[in-house]
């Protein structure tokens, strides 16, 4: 049995620098950038997240909730959501605004998932997901926020657009992040990208599946309080 969902956790360890040197944007940052690792290796929902975002010809990395639920969402009793499936988000009400003036990425150097035994769905195992060549990855996500608002609103946040698994990452989960191409992660951001090209970028440039791999990881990522490099390291024999 598979879950439907992405689980929702995923490391961001590197420096600002090296994100932005490999996404090489073309495009001017807007603040200064030091040399010190975020060195995030278990990023939970409900934190801030450092959000890429362009706005008119600058690039902005802003601190950002992950978790998104408008005011009417709110009221009918409806929980915070992390993910949107790229099959609805640009149509729904739910996301078609925040995917028409809010698209953005997450920097990160891989994500987590967690395997279900076929036989006793009680029984999992984590998995770290990334690219093959350890490569920064750009998770692409849609937002609503307001940054230069004093008191913002209590609907400010953001979500990671996922698609469909394929190949061997379905063997871990039915869900993945959806990862595009660098020049289609930059155009996905650019103010001038309607959303109709958009929904183009989100189904046509999404890289491979076999351009990743993956590994078992210690249970302890289970808990947000456990953070550190041990977080991704390999473990011997994985329960499932």
């Amino acid at each position: 049995m598979k879950m439907t969902i992405m689980c929702g956790r995923f490391a961001q360890f590197e420096t600002r620098e090296e994100y932005l040197e490999f996404l090489n944007a073309g495009v001017e940052f807007a603040g200064a950038l030091d040399g010190e690792p975020i060195g995030r290796y278990n990023v939970a929902p409900g934190t801030r997240v450092l959000l890429l975002n362009q706005r008119e010809d600058k690039l902005h990395l802003d601190p950002v909730h992950w978790g998104y639920q408008p005011a009417w969402a709110k009221e009918s009793g409806r929980p915070p959501l992390i993910n949107a499936r790229v099959e609805t988000a640009a149509t729904g009400r739910m996301f078609k605004p925040l995917w028409n003036s809010g698209r953005a990425l997450v920097m990160a150097d891989g994500w987590y998932e967690w395997k279900k035994d076929p036989d006793n769905v009680k029984i999992k195992q984590p998995y770290f997901i990334y690219h093959k060549n350890k490569k920064p990855i750009f998770f692409a996500a849609i937002s609503r926020f307001h940054p230069d608002a004093l008191d913002a609103p209590d609907d400010d946040g953001f979500v990671i657009v996922t698609a469909a698994s394929d190949k061997g990452l379905v063997d871990i989960h039915d869900r993945r992040p959806l990862v595009m191409t660098r020049e289609a992660s930059l155009e996905w951001m650019s103010p001038e990208t309607t959303p109709e090209r958009a929904e183009e970028l989100a189904h046509e440039y999404l890289i491979g599946a076999d351009e990743f791999t993956f590994h078992p990881v210690g249970r302890a990522v289970g808990n947000i309080h456990n953070d550190g490099e041990s977080i991704i390291k390999r473990i011997e024999n994985p329960v499932v």
